[in-house]
């Protein structure tokens, strides 16, 4: 039973990969999390913000404002705030280097243009394997149309792709109007793989002091369908890597995602709810499944559900949408 799999162009012992999340910050839960059976591991993200706070040298400056102009930056962290410092984030990839074999993946968070992508340089220099650019925007400006937000988006890859010679993916929200011509064109900017999708938390309102909550709520397996959607048309069409993120708790969900044309499937809440030894649990479901059903490898399996034999997906789409509102009774 063959459960190796390339993702980035990086060989994987298998698909099951740590999403981005505090448990590189340990390096003896990473270590944990690779003897449990872990393929690679994504570290946190460093934020656009963070970054270009340091490079300006403006977070004094910027914390003594805050008390006159507190409207400005009170939605950001402070400085102190975020859990690793530039420099530390550096110093936790040689580390992880140093003790894991499985391949180490940084994680750059932003959206638009600037200097902080730079940074994707140094995380080659600390010897990271790939980088992940997470693409995290909400726009909300009635002047900037959605052609200029991708656009800006795109440049951002262009610019981080750029900067290192080691593979860049690209984390995407579901909230584009064409996701599989977007994922072209993230190859066309340079991207090696594209990852579906990160998650937007919901603030909630807090009726009694007139503010606005930030929320974290970990993921179910019901998340996983419009993963499942996008891979399998994305994946007829892509070129490089697919990796499918949010709503993977089960053995059976992480086939699901291979069978729509995933190349790796990325876990967080599941381990976050269970702990690093339910890899384990996970690889041998996976492993039984297979088995019972036939198939020898991953690359056999891969994309065997998607899009490809459909003339019209599109028309496809519609036919279910339609079957499934005519289903309702009352």
């Amino acid at each position: 039973m063959k459960l190796a799999t390339t993702y980035l162009g990086l060989k994987l012992s298998n698909p099951l990969i740590v999403g981005a999340s505090p448990f590189c910050d340990n390096v003896k839960l990473a270590c944990q999390l690779q003897d449990a059976g872990a393929g690679a591991l994504v570290m946190r993200s460093l934020f656009e913000e963070q970054i270009d706070l340091e490079q300006r040298a403006m977070v004094r400056d910027i914390e003594l404002a805050a008390s006159g102009s507190a409207e400005a930056t009170s939605y950001f962290p402070e400085y102190s705030e975020y859990q690793l410092s530039l420099d530390r984030y550096l110093r936790q990839i040689q580390g992880l280097k140093a003790l894991v074999k499985v391949p180490v993946i940084a994680s750059l968070n932003g959206y638009q243009p600037g200097g902080w992508t730079d940074f994707a340089r140094r995380f080659q220099e600390a010897g990271a394997d790939a980088v992940e650019l997470n693409l995290y925007n909400l726009a909300t400006d009635p002047n900037i149309s959605g052609a200029e937000v991708e656009a800006d988006m795109l440049e951002t890859v262009k610019s981080v792709v750029g900067a290192v010679h080691i593979p860049v993916a690209v984390k995407i929200s579901s909230f584009h109007a064409s996701p599989v011509n977007f994922g072209l064109e993230l190859e066309k900017a340079g991207a090696k793989g594209v990852v579906l999708f990160n998650r937007f938390y919901q603030p909630d309102f807090n009726l009694e002091d007139f503010e606005v909550h930030p929320q974290l709520k970990l993921s179910d397996s019901s998340e996983l369908l419009l993963r499942l959607r996008w891979l399998a048309n994305l994946s007829p069409h892509m070129k490089g890597s697919l990796s499918a993120t949010g709503g993977v708790h089960t053995s059976d969900d992480a086939i699901k995602a291979l069978l729509a044309g995933a190349h790796t499937i990325q876990l967080v809440s599941v381990l976050l709810k269970n702990g690093p030894r339910y890899l384990y649990t996970l690889l041998q479901g996976m492993r039984k499944w297979m088995e019972d059903h036939g198939y020898e490898s991953v690359d056999q399996l891969r994309g065997a559900l998607n899009q490809r034999r459909c003339p019209d997906p599109s028309a496809y789409e519609r036919a279910n949408y339609i079957r499934v509102l005519q289903s309702w009774r009352v």
